[in-house]
C-alpha cells in the first residue's frame, strides 16, 4: 500500500507539472524565461546570466543552417514563370551565378511587405570582395518600389552568408506601389568576376506589416540620444550561438561568452522593444595557434545587426593579426515607427520592436593564418530606456509576433498581434488576459480533479482497503 501511495504522489506532480507545461504561451519573448545550459534547439532559446554552458559552439563551422520547415521554390528566369511567396512563411531557394531570378508576390493596398534574401556561398569557393547580392521588389510594371540593397563579401574574402532586404512600403509621400496587386521579387548576384561558378543557395523571408490604426508623423525623429554607454562589465556567461536566423540563440542583456571557428558565422537574437536602444560591442581574443601565412587578415571579423525583417541596422569590421581586437556597432536610436522616414540606414532600420540579430563571423583566412582552431569570441550586450507604447497596428503581422516583446506583448505593437483585424484597439490585452485565464483555469481545474483523487486514495488506506 506504501507503494501505491507513492505512486499516487508522482502522479500528482507529473500531471500538475504537466500542466503547467502545456498552458498556451505567446510567440514572443518570455517576460521571465528559465536559463537553459543545453543547447538551442531552436529560435529564440533565451540565455540568462545564470547560465553555465559547454564551451563549444552548436553551430557548425562554415555552414548556414536554413529553416527547417522551409517549403523549397524555384526562382524564375522572367516573371511570367515566377512562383508566388507567402508573407509569413520562410522559403528555399538557389541563386544562379549569372541573371535574375523572379519570385511572385500578390499585395493588398494596406499594407508594407519586406522581403529579406540570405545567399549562402559553398565554402569551398573562392569569393572576391566585391562579389555579392542584390535584392529588390517590383511592381507589374518593372518600376522598382524602393532602392535596390546589395550586400558584397567584403575585404576578409569569405565565404559567408550575405542578406540584403528589399520592400513595398505605404507611405503617403509616393505615388509609386501603393495599390494592390501583383509584385516581383527580383535577386541575382553582383559583381561576380574571379569567383568559381555555380548556384548559391537562397532563404527567402517575406513579412507583413499592417497598417496603423492610426496615421502618425510621415517624418523622422529630430533628435535622439546618441551618446554611447559603456559597454557592460561582469562575468561572461557560456553562451552557443545559433547557425542562421531561424535558429537564433537569444541573449539578454549582459556579457556573453561563445568560441568561434575560421569561417564560421554565429547568430544571436536580443529583445528590443518600442522606445528601446541596443547597443553592441564584439571581442575576439588573441590566438595561441600560428599558421603559414603572414599574420595579418584584412576584415577578420565581421559585427552586424539586423532587425525584425532581416534589414542591415549597422556593421563594423575588425581586422586581425592574432592578438585581442574589438569592434562596437554605432549608437542607434530608440526603436521607433517615424524612424522608417530618415535617409540613414542606422536610423530607418530601427523601426519597429521585436528581436534584433547580432551576427558575426570569423573570415576561413584566420585559419590560414592562425590554425583552425576556435577563437574565443565575447559579446557585451546592452538595451538602455524604458519600454514605451508603440504605434497600435490595425492587423496582424505575418508572421504573427514578429513585432512584439514580452510574454503577451504591450499595447500597441501588441494589440495589432493580439486582436482581429478590425483593429478596435482593445483586442490586445483582452486577448492576452484570456490567454492567462484558459491557461490557468485549464491547470486549476486538473489540480482539483488530482486532489480529488488523492483524498479517495487517502480514505481507502483509512479505511484499511
Amino acid at each position: 500500500m506504501g507503494r501505491r501511495t507513492a505512486w499516487w504522489r508522482v502522479a500528482v506532480v507529473g500531471i500538475v507539472l504537466g500542466a503547467g507545461a502545456g498552458a498556451p504561451v505567446s510567440p514572443g519573448f518570455a517576460a521571465s524565461a528559465s536559463p537553459s545550459t543545453s543547447p538551442p534547439a531552436s529560435s529564440s532559446t533565451l540565455a540568462s546570466p545564470s547560465t553555465s554552458a559547454s564551451p563549444s559552439s552548436s553551430a557548425t563551422a562554415s555552414s548556414y543552417v536554413f529553416d527547417g520547415d522551409a517549403p523549397s521554390v524555384t526562382g524564375a528566369a522572367d516573371t511570367a514563370d515566377a512562383e508566388s511567396l507567402e508573407p509569413g512563411t520562410t522559403y528555399r531557394s538557389s541563386l544562379p551565378s549569372d541573371g535574375k531570378v523572379y519570385y511572385r508576390l500578390q499585395l493588398d493596398g494596406t499594407s508594407t511587405v519586406y522581403v529579406a534574401a540570405t545567399a549562402v556561398p559553398p565554402t569551398d569557393v573562392a569569393v572576391t570582395p566585391t562579389e555579392g547580392v542584390r535584392v529588390s521588389v517590383q511592381d507589374a510594371d518593372g518600376r522598382s518600389c524602393s532602392a535596390a540593397d546589395a550586400a558584397s563579401i567584403g575585404a576578409g574574402r569569405s565565404p559567408r552568408p550575405l542578406t540584403v532586404w528589399g520592400a513595398r512600403q505605404l507611405s503617403p509621400s509616393r505615388s509609386l506601389c501603393q495599390g494592390a496587386g501583383t509584385y516581383y521579387v527580383v535577386v541575382e548576384r553582383v559583381l561576380r568576376t574571379e569567383s568559381s561558378p555555380g548556384d548559391w543557395d537562397l532563404e527567402l523571408a517575406p513579412v507583413l506589416e499592417p497598417r496603423l490604426r492610426k496615421a502618425g508623423s510621415t517624418s523622422a525623429p529630430e533628435a535622439w540620444d546618441s551618446a554611447t554607454p559603456s559597454p557592460p562589465a561582469g562575468a561572461a556567461v557560456r553562451v552557443r550561438g545559433g547557425g542562421g536566423f531561424s535558429s537564433a540563440t537569444a541573449l539578454e542583456q549582459g556579457v556573453w561568452r561563445d568560441d568561434i571557428t575560421p569561417g564560421q558565422t554565429l547568430f544571436y537574437e536580443v529583445p528590443v522593444d518600442w522606445g528601446q536602444q541596443v547597443y553592441a560591442t564584439a571581442d575576439l581574443s588573441s590566438s595561441s595557434g600560428g599558421g603559414a601565412g603572414g599574420g595579418f587578415v584584412p576584415g577578420g571579423v565581421n559585427l552586424a545587426l539586423y532587425n525584425p525583417v532581416r534589414g542591415l541596422v549597422d556593421a563594423t569590421s575588425i581586422s586581425y593579426n592574432g592578438s585581442q581586437k574589438s569592434g562596437a556597432l554605432a549608437a542607434l536610436p530608440p526603436v521607433g515607427y517615424d524612424n522608417r522616414y530618415a535617409v540613414s540606414d542606422r536610423v530607418n532600420g530601427m523601426r519597429f520592436a521585436g528581436a534584433y540579430y547580432l551576427v558575426v563571423h570569423l573570415a576561413a583566412r584566420v585559419g590560414e593564418e592562425f590554425g583552425a582552431q576556435p577563437v574565443g569570441l565575447m559579446l557585451r550586450v546592452r538595451v538602455k530606456g524604458e519600454a514605451t507604447v508603440g504605434p497600435g497596428y490595425a492587423g496582424r503581422s505575418q508572421p504573427s509576433g514578429i513585432f512584439q516583446v514580452g510574454l503577451l506583448g504591450r499595447d500597441s505593437g501588441a494589440v495589432g498581434e493580439a486582436d482581429s483585424s478590425d483593429g478596435d484597439g482593445g483586442g490586445g490585452g483582452d486577448a492576452g488576459m484570456k490567454l492567462v485565464a484558459v491557461g490557468g483555469i485549464g491547470a486549476g481545474t486538473v489540480v482539483l480533479v488530482v486532489l480529488g483523487v488523492w483524498t479517495v486514495v487517502g480514505r481507502r488506506r483509512a479505511a484499511g482497503v
